[in-house]
Protein backbone atom coordinates (compact mmCIF):
# COMPACT_ATOMS: atom_id res chain seq x y z
CA UNK A 1 0.00 0.00 0.00
CA UNK A 2 1.18 3.82 -0.97
CA UNK A 3 0.36 6.42 0.69
CA UNK A 4 0.12 9.86 -0.70
CA UNK A 5 0.52 13.13 0.53
CA UNK A 6 -0.07 16.93 -0.57
CA UNK A 7 0.03 20.06 1.41
CA UNK A 8 -0.97 23.09 0.13
CA UNK A 9 -1.55 26.77 1.62
CA UNK A 10 -4.40 28.76 0.22
CA UNK A 11 -4.85 32.60 0.18
CA UNK A 12 -8.04 31.92 1.69
CA UNK A 13 -9.96 31.57 5.17
CA UNK A 14 -10.22 28.11 6.03
CA UNK A 15 -14.09 28.46 6.08
CA UNK A 16 -14.26 29.33 2.35
CA UNK A 17 -12.12 26.36 1.78
CA UNK A 18 -14.11 23.86 3.73
CA UNK A 19 -17.39 25.36 2.13
CA UNK A 20 -16.17 24.46 -1.19
CA UNK A 21 -14.20 20.92 0.00
CA UNK A 22 -17.97 19.74 2.04
CA UNK A 23 -20.09 20.47 -0.05
CA UNK A 24 -19.57 16.65 -1.54
CA UNK A 25 -21.93 17.22 -4.86
CA UNK A 26 -19.89 19.88 -6.05
CA UNK A 27 -17.45 19.05 -8.30
CA UNK A 28 -16.52 22.09 -10.39
CA UNK A 29 -13.03 21.95 -8.94
CA UNK A 30 -12.45 18.41 -10.22
CA UNK A 31 -11.60 19.15 -13.82
CA UNK A 32 -12.09 15.17 -14.72
CA UNK A 33 -15.65 15.35 -13.34
CA UNK A 34 -18.95 16.82 -14.96
CA UNK A 35 -21.44 15.44 -12.60
CA UNK A 36 -22.30 14.11 -9.20
CA UNK A 37 -25.05 12.20 -7.81
CA UNK A 38 -25.40 11.75 -3.93
CA UNK A 39 -27.14 9.00 -2.67
CA UNK A 40 -27.28 8.77 1.13
CA UNK A 41 -23.69 8.64 2.39
CA UNK A 42 -22.70 7.47 -1.58
CA UNK A 43 -21.56 9.93 -4.76
CA UNK A 44 -21.97 8.44 -7.92
CA UNK A 45 -19.68 9.90 -10.97
CA UNK A 46 -17.74 9.23 -13.83
CA UNK A 47 -14.81 10.24 -13.94
CA UNK A 48 -12.99 11.13 -17.43
CA UNK A 49 -10.00 8.19 -18.00
CA UNK A 50 -11.21 6.11 -15.09
CA UNK A 51 -14.65 5.37 -15.77
CA UNK A 52 -17.91 5.14 -12.96
CA UNK A 53 -16.68 5.47 -9.75
CA UNK A 54 -18.70 5.41 -6.47
CA UNK A 55 -17.26 6.85 -3.51
CA UNK A 56 -18.48 6.28 0.28
CA UNK A 57 -18.25 9.36 2.23
CA UNK A 58 -16.80 7.81 5.63
CA UNK A 59 -16.63 11.10 7.67
CA UNK A 60 -17.47 15.04 7.32
CA UNK A 61 -16.52 16.48 10.71
CA UNK A 62 -17.49 20.20 10.06
CA UNK A 63 -16.17 21.41 13.67
CA UNK A 64 -12.40 19.84 12.67
CA UNK A 65 -12.70 20.74 9.08
CA UNK A 66 -12.19 16.87 7.90
CA UNK A 67 -13.39 15.24 4.92
CA UNK A 68 -12.66 11.45 4.56
CA UNK A 69 -14.11 8.86 1.76
CA UNK A 70 -13.01 5.65 -0.05
CA UNK A 71 -13.87 4.27 -3.45
CA UNK A 72 -16.13 1.49 -3.13
CA UNK A 73 -16.68 0.84 -6.78
CA UNK A 74 -14.57 1.44 -9.65
CA UNK A 75 -13.71 -0.05 -12.58
CA UNK A 76 -9.79 -1.00 -11.92
CA UNK A 77 -9.24 -3.74 -9.26
CA UNK A 78 -8.43 -1.23 -6.40
CA UNK A 79 -8.20 -3.27 -3.56
CA UNK A 80 -8.10 0.03 -1.08
CA UNK A 81 -8.63 3.51 -1.41
CA UNK A 82 -8.81 5.93 1.93
CA UNK A 83 -8.68 9.80 1.33
CA UNK A 84 -8.81 12.29 3.88
CA UNK A 85 -8.75 16.00 3.45
CA UNK A 86 -7.88 18.35 6.39
CA UNK A 87 -8.33 22.15 6.39
CA UNK A 88 -6.57 24.21 8.85
CA UNK A 89 -6.55 28.17 9.42
CA UNK A 90 -3.07 29.91 9.23
CA UNK A 91 -4.45 32.82 10.37
CA UNK A 92 -7.89 35.06 8.85
CA UNK A 93 -7.10 35.26 4.64
CA UNK A 94 -4.78 31.90 4.71
CA UNK A 95 -5.47 28.15 4.94
CA UNK A 96 -3.77 24.54 4.63
CA UNK A 97 -4.89 22.16 2.74
CA UNK A 98 -3.53 18.29 3.96
CA UNK A 99 -4.65 15.72 1.85
CA UNK A 100 -3.41 11.85 2.38
CA UNK A 101 -4.58 8.79 0.11
CA UNK A 102 -3.72 5.69 0.77
CA UNK A 103 -4.01 3.29 -2.14
CA UNK A 104 -3.20 -0.33 -3.33
CA UNK A 105 -2.66 -2.14 -5.05
CA UNK A 106 0.63 0.51 -5.84
CA UNK A 107 0.42 0.47 -9.24
CA UNK A 108 -2.36 2.68 -8.69
CA UNK A 109 -0.87 5.46 -6.62
CA UNK A 110 0.80 7.76 -9.64
CA UNK A 111 -2.53 7.72 -11.58
CA UNK A 112 -4.66 8.39 -7.62
CA UNK A 113 -1.53 10.92 -7.73
CA UNK A 114 -2.02 12.78 -10.54
CA UNK A 115 -6.01 13.03 -9.76
CA UNK A 116 -5.11 15.17 -6.61
CA UNK A 117 -2.42 17.46 -8.08
CA UNK A 118 -4.79 18.26 -10.58
CA UNK A 119 -7.72 18.74 -8.12
CA UNK A 120 -5.54 21.39 -6.12
CA UNK A 121 -4.98 23.52 -9.60
CA UNK A 122 -9.08 23.20 -9.56
CA UNK A 123 -9.18 24.06 -6.24
CA UNK A 124 -7.18 27.51 -7.00
CA UNK A 125 -9.63 28.74 -10.06
CA UNK A 126 -12.41 28.42 -7.78
CA UNK A 127 -11.32 30.33 -4.86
Amino acid sequence: MKTLKEEINFNCSADKLWAILSDVGRCDWVPTIEKIELEDDLRHFKMTGMGQITEKILKQDHATMTLQYSAIQTPAPIEHHLATMEVASLNDKECKLSWTTEISPDIFADGIHQGMLVSIEGIKTVI
